[in-house]
C-alpha cells in the first residue's frame, strides 16, 4: 500500500491534483487499442475458405476474379451499421457525394473511429502538458480532451456533406446544357441512349461529376437493365429535384408513347428559365449582403471627413478658453 500511496503522491506533484486519472485514463485508452485488433477480427468463412482453395489457376486469371480483399474486410461488423435503413442511408449520401467505392460505408466509418481516437490522445497527451505548466481546472481538462475527439469524429461528416452540397451544385449547373445537347442528338436521329452517351462524353471537360451520372446510365442500359429503374437510380444517386423532375417526364413520355424530343424541348426550356432565375434570384441577394460591409466602409470615413473638422476646432476653442 505503501507503493501505491508513493505513487499517487509522484503523479500528484507531476501531472497535478488529476495526474492519477490522466494516468489511469490513457492505460485505459491502450489497453482497448491493443484488445480492439483481437475483438473486433472477423473470422473467415469455412464456405469462403473452401471457394478460394477449390479456385483453378485458370479462373484466377478471369476479370471477374477477386483478386483481393479490403484490408477492412475482417472488421466490417464493426464499422458497418447493422441497421438496414440506416446504412442504406449512409450508402445513399456517400453516393451523393461520388464516392462509389464497394467499401465506401467501411471507410467512413473507419475515418471517424480512427479520427476520433487520434485527436481524444492528442487531447489527452495536451491535457497531461498542460496540467504540468499549471493548475488547470476539472472543466478545462475534460473540455481539452472531448473537444478534439468530437471534431475528428465529425470531421469526416462534415467533408462528406460538403462534397454532397458541390457536388450537386455543380450538377443543378450543368444539368440545362445537358438537356440542349441532348435535345439537339435526339433531334438529329440518335436514340436516347445514343444521346446519353454522347451527352456524357461532351460534357466530361466543363461537368465531369454529371457526365459520369450519364456514362453510368448509358452502361447500365447496355448491360440490359430496365429504363425506368436506370433512370430512377440516377435521380437518387444525383439527390437533385431537377432532375428528379427529368427522370418524371422520361418515364411518362415513355410510359404514354408521347414524342420525347418535344418532352425534352419543353422541359429544356424550363430549365433554362429556372437557370435564369437562380442567376436573378443571387443578384437580388447582393444588395442585402453587401448593406453590413457598405456601413463598416463607407460611414466611418464619411463621418471623419464631415465631423473630423468641427470636432478639431471645438477641440482647439476649448484649450485657448482654457488659456
Amino acid at each position: 500500500m505503501q507503493f501505491l500511496t508513493d505513487i499517487n503522491t509522484t503523479l500528484t506533484d507531476t501531472l497535478g491534483p488529476f495526474g492519477p486519472l490522466l494516468v489511469v485514463g490513457v492505460l485505459g485508452m491502450f489497453l482497448i487499442l491493443l484488445t480492439l485488433p483481437v475483438l473486433l477480427k472477423k473470422q473467415e468463412d469455412p464456405l469462403d475458405k473452401l471457394k478460394r482453395n477449390n479456385v483453378t489457376p485458370g479462373q484466377r486469371d478471369s476479370l471477374r476474379f477477386n483478386q483481393g480483399t479490403d484490408k477492412l474486410d475482417k472488421y466490417a461488423d464493426f464499422l458497418e451499421p447493422q441497421d438496414e435503413e440506416e446504412y442504406s442511408a449512409i450508402r445513399l449520401k456517400l453516393l451523393q457525394a461520388g464516392y462509389r467505392g464497394k467499401s465506401a460505408v467501411r471507410t467512413f466509418h473507419f475515418a471517424q473511429f480512427a479520427l476520433g481516437i487520434a485527436l481524444l490522445l492528442a487531447g489527452v497527451a495536451y491535457a497531461i502538458y498542460n496540467s504540468t505548466a499549471g493548475e488547470p481546472s476539472t472543466q478545462s481538462t475534460i473540455m481539452s480532451i472531448l473537444i478534439p475527439g468530437c471534431v475528428g469524429y465529425m470531421a469526416p461528416k462534415y467533408w462528406v456533406t460538403k462534397r454532397q452540397q458541390t457536388r450537386q451544385e455543380a450538377i443543378t449547373n450543368g444539368f440545362p446544357d445537358s438537356l440542349d445537347m441532348m435535345l439537339v442528338c435526339v433531334e438529329a436521329g440518335q436514340s436516347l441512349d445514343q444521346s446519353i452517351l454522347r451527352v456524357s462524353q461532351e460534357l466530361k471537360s466543363g461537368f465531369p461529376d454529371l457526365a459520369s451520372e450519364y456514362e453510368i446510365v448509358s452502361h447500365e442500359m447496355k448491360a440490359g437493365k430496365d429504363k425506368t429503374s436506370v433512370l430512377r437510380d440516377m435521380s437518387e444517386r444525383c439527390g437533385v429535384p431537377d432532375i428528379a423532375s427529368f427522370v418524371t417526364v422520361l418515364i411518362q413520355s415513355q410510359s404514354f408513347g408521347t414524342s420525347i424530343a418535344e418532352a425534352l424541348r419543353v422541359y429544356a426550356g424550363e430549365m433554362r428559365d429556372k437557370r435564369v432565375m437562380r442567376a436573378e434570384e443571387k443578384a437580388n441577394t447582393l444588395p442585402t449582403k453587401m448593406t453590413l460591409a457598405t456601413m463598416m466602409l463607407t460611414v466611418p470615413p464619411l463621418l471623419i471627413i464631415l465631423i473630423g473638422p468641427s470636432v478639431y476646432g471645438i477641440a482647439e476653442t476649448l484649450k485657448s478658453a482654457n488659456f
